[in-house]
């Protein structure tokens, strides 16, 4: 009987020894699944940031316009469009209308977008870091019996895409002072458009300014406190130049040369400096055609076109308390592929198939003022702020630098221009009230727009439209509701 007792203390102890054994065991593993668990939330933390908004618009136009992005990317109104002449209309008894003053109303959530930041990678003296941007963008469209791409799809477009290196803590100037360098590499805004107004028009303030986002390699150099320098050469993808086939790509590709840009910043405290020049070579043709030795017959022959153009431009920013002031000012030949005013056109033809060309000029110019600060009672969740914005934008055509000819004797002046090619000067008023509560925005825009247009078809030999001159107008009253995250 006692045997049997100690037999089942022995069993019942064993027993209890293992239970134990394999609940530590599972406490260690589930300790160590936890632990896993929350190295990985720290790394993700740590070096991953997620960011985006949700964003809608509600639109009123007074006229049609030339625009884009399911007509939410506003560029300048339409020019007239008369049903009938004076003298038509009084033999015909119908009113005489302008077709293209005709008002829309529509509201999308285009542009919502989603974002994340990777930051705080190291390698001995390299930091490592990047960006992956994209938003709902208007996709394939079919166009119904009126003149907006309205119906269709909306599909999701990579807006920045690049990777970030970069040394810190450099010594220069005899070790008295210190530099950081940092390279991107990949799709981001391009330098010249960098500095973007206060608006809340998608559009943000285009033509008016640059707006661009291409590959490239950029560099910026911090050289001490103060100044910093910029260099970049880029690629075309999203936004390109203008020629004969149109707007694309393989403008630049034939040059087998990429757009540069060189700049220089000076920063103190509230206020920044920017200068800088952009300069771009493309080949807007690589075949020809020269005349065969019986006078008559055209015989194709590869040619070297190519067109350069150069554009400066300044801009400069002022902020203290709740006020903040933005102008930037750029004489750009050409700049089309810049969402500006421009293109160019043929100015020589050459014995073996080779077309000279020559830009636009352009003076584009724009201010914005902000000022406003909290309101109401405030909480540290949802704070509040009032600002009201005013931007104001005006542009110059000056035409081309040289006289255009008739390359292809057609008939027409061989120019590329990619909207309305008669327009002679624009300008453009924005007042905006913009109240933030908390990660919510809700937005009350009017923007006037107005353009003064030549008579289509009847342009000087510079491109520049200088007879019959006319303003036309469009008003804009949108309202933009937004969530950040």
């Amino acid at each position: 009987m006692k045997k049997s007792i100690l037999l089942i203390c022995t069993l019942s102890l064993a027993v209890a020894v293992n239970a134990q054994e394999v609940a530590t065991t599972q406490d260690s593993k589930q300790a160590a699944k936890q632990e896993r668990k929350a190295a990985v939330k720290s790394h993700l933390k740590q070096h991953f940031k997620l960011y985006g908004f949700v964003r809608n618009y509600f639109t009123y136009d007074s006229r049609e316009s030339i625009s884009g992005t399911a007509d939410m990317y506003n560029y300048q109104p339409k020019d007239e469009n008369w049903n009938q002449t004076p003298e038509q209309a009084a033999v015909s008894g119908v009113e005489r209308e302008d077709l293209n003053a005709v008002s829309t109303f529509r509201y999308l959530s285009l542009t919502t977008r989603l974002g994340v930041n990777i930051m705080d990678y190291k390698w001995r003296g390299t930091e490592f870091g990047g960006k992956i941007e994209a938003d709902f963008y208007a996709g394939l469209s079919t166009k119904g019996t009126g003149t907006h791409s309205l119906s269709g799809v909306a599909q999701l477009r990579l807006r920045q895409a690049y990777l970030t290196l970069a040394w810190d803590s450099l010594a220069i100037n005899n070790n008295k002072d210190y530099a950081r360098v940092e390279l991107a590499i990949g799709q981001t805004w391009h330098p010249m458009a960098a500095d973007l107004c206060d608006v809340i028009a998608l559009n943000s303030g285009a033509p008016f300014g640059p707006f661009n986002r291409s590959p490239q390699v950029k560099m910026d150099a911090r050289l001490g406190k103060y100044v910093t320098l910029t260099g970049s050469l880029l690629w075309q993808m999203q936004y390109l130049s203008t020629g004969p086939d149109g707007q694309s790509a393989e403008y630049i590709a034939y040059s087998k040369t990429p757009e540069a840009y060189l700049g220089l910043s000076v920063h103190n405290k509230g206020f920044l400096m920017r200068a800088g020049v952009d300069v771009l070579s493309i080949s807007p043709r690589h075949l020809g055609s020269v005349i065969a030795a019986d006078g008559v017959t055209p015989v194709k022959v590869k040619v070297s076109d190519r067109l350069t153009t150069v554009s400066p431009f300044l801009y400069l920013q002022y902020k203290k308390g709740e006020f903040s002031l933005k102008a930037k000012t750029i004489f750009a030949e050409s700049g089309e592929h810049m969402n500006m005013n421009g293109g160019y056109g043929v100015k020589v033809v050459r014995a073996d198939g080779t077309w000279e060309y020559t830009p636009t000029r352009n003076s584009t110019s724009w201010i914005s003022l902000v000022y406003g600060g909290k309101v109401g009672q405030q909480e540290d969740k949802h704070p509040q702020k009032l600002q009201g914005i005013l931007f104001a934008g005006y542009i110059r055509n000056f035409g081309t630098k040289d006289a255009l000819i008739d390359a292809d004797q057609d008939g027409k002046l061989d120019y590329y221009f990619p909207r309305a090619n008669n327009m002679n000067r624009m300008w453009r008023l924005s007042p905006t009230l913009l109240y933030t509560v908390g990660k919510f925005q809700l937005g009350l825009e009017y923007e006037i727009t107005s353009v003064q247009y030549g008579k289509a078809g009847a342009l000087n030999a510079h491109g520049l439209a200088d007879t019959n001159l006319h303003w036309v107008t469009n008003h804009r009253v949108q309202l933009m509701t937004k969530f950040n995250f």
